[in-house]
């Protein structure tokens, strides 16, 4: 039996139904049956089965003596399932990468509900791709699974049957079926969640809903759009049969005149000459299905009364207020953008002040990494040169006090940017901004690259779709200079931003406090933490999955931090696109605060390593900052495949990996039980990473690249210290013999307690 059983009904979707099934047989969770229904296609669909079939076993052909319709189809495939979940996938529709894990995941972590609902998103033929905008009502947040009472606003999703996985035995028990007809999925969804004793949601898109140009049934113009009447029959039959769900006959009603008038108003579906007809069957159901105290809106309106012309009106007079309102704002905002761009056009023709410099980070975000460092630098070595930085309102409070805030958007910031001769950031600048000729602008970038970046996406279109490739060139050729750590950073940058920028291979400014620190610095830090003494602090930071819209909880933080004991403290920092912690807590079991320690808002990463004995991560840029303190690093990868699909690496790190790799959670366990992750072997993976990444960090970088930037090529730089000589802060278990880390043994001393294990 296996987990999932995925129907694929195919009729006249030659063109797409051989992407559609490798879809779903090259997913990275293989327990699976595809259930292929050519339901009497005209086309090749049926020979694009058999084809599949026959080279992989777990496709089962199923081919119709004759048409039967879309429902029906279904059907014939729901009797042939032995899943324990069912799944229906249109076959011009295909599942994203890594689908079936991540819903495999979530039902495991939901206790195996009736029903789970995950996103969607659509993918117009022009190549655009856009989100379900209700995608937020699908918010993993809370206990789980429920009922759908506890969130009824699901019920504003859209009503399709192949955004759901179904536990086939519940199905089967309520005995739903797919009527003929269109819009066939209306007397299935309501039906099965209204009935679902629990309901659990998945925050990811799971599904691409392919927009054709032509030939879909909701573009087409015919009169099988008057099934939608008898569907909606069905749905308050439904409800007629189980006088239990009739406190949710309201909102059905609600759906069902908002799903009406929707037919009635897109142009190209009902025939010429049939809108009235469609109207007054439409005012027979309003009085039918009728429930006291339903809202009113003008297209309620339009089919209570039948009243098109009277609709049409209301429409218009609605349109032109709310038109009135938005012209008006408009103006006001038009008024203020005409200003500043006259006051930008002045400073623009008056001289640049040599003595100006501006930071920023991530468009307006908190003083920190990079820039923060080379601001810094700037004030102590050219204190002649005035600094100021653009961060947003919320983030000023982290300046220093001798930085200057700037608004983004404010006069002063479009002053800054017309004058300022150094001009710093790691995202670019507002696209409006004219490179003057005598400015100086830096690229500081976001540390050494192993995610692919600039045109290194071209060939990975479900990250780079949307993306300005011109635009992002025309950007990079306003850099005079680029930041690099290493020569696989500068090799990368040249090849993803091929522009006329000088690369500066000194190492990362932000770096430079893990090597000058010192170990009181390092026990300041784990006290602001609260790591306790004594205890080995992990750090575990998981970078941003392009292929997940939510929050990836890839690792049970309990479980992992009860395998490996009470010495252990875990730091977690989730990524800061997802504006949420990884540490969550329900009903069912509370997060140990004093072992678990959420470090997701702390304004510096760096000072994070420092506290941090060890860490763990994925395709995180932050493991090459890390391995300047020479402490252990853990891998853990396990999507390797599907973000290698989606995203993908510009280096593989099995070639030169900082330390162990896990691919699953036990793995990880096991290296930790072990004491793998603190191992010679792990020492010696992690000597090797660090002559390769490690070369120019010897906590003068920002001082080098300052010098560089103000008086030259030629100007006096301090000796590079090598790497053996360098003395990175100590980690605060170093030199312990009773604690579970790699200390380095003296001469004479004593013998880590890894050693001796």
């Amino acid at each position: 039996m296996p987990r999932f059983s995925v129907i694929v009904p195919a009729y006249k979707v030659q063109a797409y139904l051989g992407e559609c099934l490798t879809s779903v047989l090259e997913q990275s969770y293989a327990d699976l049956e595809v259930i292929a229904v050519d339901d009497h296609s005209p086309d090749a669909c049926g020979a694009i089965i058999d084809e599949l079939a026959a080279r992989d076993p777990r496709v089962r052909p199923l081919h119709l003596p004759e048409n039967v319709g879309l429902g029906r189809a279904r059907n014939a495939g729901l009797e042939l399932a032995s899943g324990d979940y069912l799944l229906f996938l249109d076959g011009d529709d295909t599942l994203t990468p890594g689908a079936l894990q991540g819903i495999a995941d979530r039902l495991a972590a939901t206790a195996d509900p009736d029903v789970l609902v995950f996103d969607y998103a659509r993918t117009y033929w022009t190549g655009r791709t856009a989100r379900n905008q209700l995608a937020g009502l699908l918010a993993e947040d809370g206990p789980a699974p429920f009922r759908l009472d506890d969130r009824p606003a699901l019920l504003s999703l859209l009503m399709v049957v192949w955004n759901k996985a179904y536990r086939r035995d519940f199905v089967e028990r309520r005995g739903f079926t797919f009527p003929p007809g269109y819009y066939e999925d209306t007397p299935w969804t309501f039906p099965v969640l209204l009935s679902a004793d629990t309901v659990a949601t998945l925050d990811r898109v799971c599904v691409h809903y392919r927009q054709r140009r032509q030939g879909s049934i909701l573009g087409s113009t015919s009169r099988k759009h008057f099934d939608v009447f008898d569907q909606y029959d069905r749905v308050f039959a439904y409800l007629d049969a189980h006088p239990e769900l009739a406190p949710w006959r309201r909102v059905l009603f609600e759906r069902m005149v908002d799903h009406l008038a929707t037919v009635f108003v897109r142009r190209g579906r009902l025939p010429r000459g049939s809108h009235a007809e469609f109207l007054r069957q439409a005012r027979a159901h309003y009085r039918r299905h009728r429930v006291p105290g339903a809202r009113t809106r003008p297209r309620h309106l339009l089919v209570r009364l039948g009243a098109h012309r009277a609709y049409r009106l209301l429409s218009l007079a609605s349109r032109c207020a709310r038109g009135a309102g938005r012209r008006v704002r408009a103006a006001r905002h038009a008024l203020a953008a005409a200003a500043l761009r006259l006051h930008y056009r002045v400073q623009l023709r008056l001289p640049l002040r040599a003595d100006r410099a501006v930071f920023t980070r991530d468009a307006g975000g908190a003083y920190g990494s990079d820039p923060a460092a080379l601001e810094a630098a700037f004030r102590a070595l050219a204190p002649q040169i005035r600094t100021a930085w653009i961060a947003r309102p919320e983030h000023h409070a982290t300046l220093p006090a001798a930085t200057r805030a700037l608004r983004p958007g404010s006069a002063a910031y479009w002053t800054a940017l017309a004058r300022s001769t150094y001009l710093v950031h790691n995202a670019d600048f507002d696209e409006r901004m004219v490179k003057r000729p005598g400015q100086i602008v830096i690229q500081t970038g976001r540390g050494t690259p192993l995610k692919r970046l600039g045109l290194d996406l071209r060939d990975r279109p479900a990250v780079s779709r949307g993306t300005d490739f011109e635009r992002m060139l025309r950007a990079a050729d306003t850099w005079d200079y680029v930041l690099s750590a290493n020569r696989h950073s500068t090799l990368v940058w040249e090849r993803a931003f091929p522009a006329g920028y000088t690369t500066l291979e000194y190492g990362l400014p932000r770096d430079d406090v893990l090597l000058t620190a010192t170990s009181a610095d390092v026990a300041r830090q784990r006290r602001s933490l609260g790591v306790p003494d004594g205890a080995v602090a992990i750090l575990y930071a998981p970078t941003y999955r392009d292929y997940c819209h939510g929050q990836r909880r890839a690792l049970d933080l309990e479980r992992f931090l009860d395998r490996l004991g009470p010495h252990f403290v875990l730091l977690t920092r989730a990524h800061p696109s997802y504006g949420e912690p990884l540490i969550r807590t329900d009903g069912e079991r509370m997060t140990d605060g004093e072992r678990l320690i959420d470090v997701s808002d702390h304004p510096s990463v760096e000072q994070l390593c420092l506290a941090a004995d060890v860490l763990i991560t994925d395709y995180s840029a932050l493991m090459f900052d890390y391995a300047h303190l020479d402490r252990p690093i853990v891998v853990y990868a396990d999507d390797e495949e599907v973000y290698e699909a989606t995203r993908g690496t510009c280096l593989d790190l099995r070639e030169t990996p900082p330390g162990a790799i896990a691919r699953d959670e036990d793995e990880l366990i096991d290296i930790f039980e072990t004491g793998h992750w603190c191992g010679s072997r792990s020492a010696h993976l992690r000597s090797r990473f660090r002559e390769r990444f490690c070369p120019h960090d010897d906590g003068r970088a920002a001082e080098r690249i300052v010098r560089r930037v103000l008086h030259g090529p030629n100007a006096w730089q301090p000796a590079l210290v090598p790497l053996a000589d360098r003395r990175p802060a100590p980690s605060d278990l170093a030199g312990r013999t009773d604690a579970p880390f790699p200390a380095v043994p003296r001469a004479g001393g004593p013998v880590p307690l890894v050693e001796r294990l």
